[in-house]
């Protein structure tokens, strides 16, 4: 069942209402609907932490946290979800993401040139920069928008599944 994995990759809310980067939301953190995991609050969280996950921002957890607690979504959730971006996903999902946003725009996408250095990371952001943001843009939209579905019938589906066994199971002890 979704509800059992769910709470099994999660933190603790004692853990996130300690961290020092989310405290800036204080009693917000109270609320229980932020900590209950249901097809609503599960659906909303996944969509938020897909999104999230594609915004090339510092700080995407704290945002994802803002995000499920402003929607009254599960922020355990939220939170995690955001790591689908990590260093190892990272560059890949952002190659993704300008190239996407190149096609979207009309623009031919480059090779790739980049240089560790101030003025090659200005240089890069200035020509390749709107196509980068905007297929950041799209493919978080078009990653909320399946996780947010998918999440909701992969619940829905798991409890038809639940009760479908429990109906079986009772049929097999009645004689």
């Amino acid at each position: 069942m979704p509800k059992n994995f769910i709470k099994k990759i999660s933190p603790s809310p004692e853990s996130l209402q300690n961290n020092k980067y989310l405290k800036i939301f204080g009693k917000w953190l109270n609320q229980p609907n932020l900590w209950h995991i249901n097809r609503r609050s599960a659906s909303g969280a996944l969509a938020i932490g897909l999104f999230m996950a594609w915004m090339p921002i510092p700080f995407q957890m704290v945002f994802a946290a803002g995000f499920a607690i402003l929607f009254q979504v599960n922020l355990p959730l939220a939170v995690v979800l955001v790591w689908v971006t990590n260093p190892v996903t990272m560059p890949v999902m952002f190659y993704f993401a300008y190239i996407t946003g190149a096609a979207l725009l009309g623009e031919q996408a480059d090779k790739f040139k980049f240089e560790l250095s101030w003025n090659g990371i200005i240089e890069s952001f200035a020509h390749m920069g709107p196509a980068f943001f905007f297929g950041c843009l799209v493919l978080g939209l078009i990653s909320a928008l399946l996780g947010f579905f998918l999440g909701r019938i992969v619940w829905r589906y798991s409890v038809l599944f639940a009760r479908k066994r429990k109906l079986d199971e009772r049929s097999k002890r009645i004689p």
